[in-house]
């Protein structure tokens, strides 16, 4: 799946508990794209891709370095250490995001050639450990386009309703903007209390 679904799915998963600060959100958020930080060996792959001595990082490298156990565990402790109010939870549901990232790039990231992407889940404690599934559908199937239009639902009924949106990770102004637009367009109830 695409980094901005991972995004928008674990800024949700950091959006269950109304505790968190906006920067633990962040931070959880971080979590569920973190993975995808070992796809950042496709820049040199393609930079060198008609050199002499080209390098295959992207290939050889994603789903290996950052879609694994240990690295969840490190992302988490990251987390941990760098929320301010609650470290535990935050660290949890890091962890939560971050599993989240996995389980929807088992399901969904099948490449345009139908190479299922496997996922060395236990590297670097042992080779061979792979997670794949058969049922795998491809990066551009609909299935990716109904959950990121889901994400995204989700993500503007929760800045609708609580003024909370993944907007407010960029800017604390953009997101205001975006929940009064919302608000605007979607006028709230009023409570029921006091007319007769």
């Amino acid at each position: 799946m695409s980094p901005i679904t991972h995004a928008l799915l674990g800024w949700l998963v950091a959006s269950g508990s109304p505790a968190l600060s906006r920067r633990e959100r962040g931070l959880i958020t971080f979590a569920g794209v973190a993975p995808d930080l070992d796809g950042l060996g496709a820049i040199p792959q393609w930079l060198t891709a008609c050199s002499r001595h080209p390098v295959y990082w992207g290939s050889d490298f994603h789903h290996v370095l950052g879609h694994n156990l240990a690295f969840a565990v490190a992302v988490s402790l990251v987390v941990w250490t760098l929320a301010a109010r609650r470290r535990d939870l935050a660290a949890a549901l890091a962890f939560a995001s971050f599993q989240l990232h996995i389980v929807c790039d088992l399901a969904g990231s099948r490449g345009g050639d139908g190479y299922p992407w496997p996922i060395d889940y236990l590297y670097p404690f042992t080779d061979g450990a792979m997670l794949t599934w058969s049922g795998q559908w491809a990066l551009d199937a609909w299935p990716n386009f109904a959950i990121i239009a889901t994400a995204l639902g989700g993500c503007l009924w929760i800045a609708w309703r609580r003024g909370d949106s993944p907007v407010e990770l960029v800017s604390a102004r953009a997101n205001q903007a975006l929940v009064e637009t919302l608000r605007a367009r979607f006028p709230r109830a009023q409570a029921a209390s006091g007319s007769s």
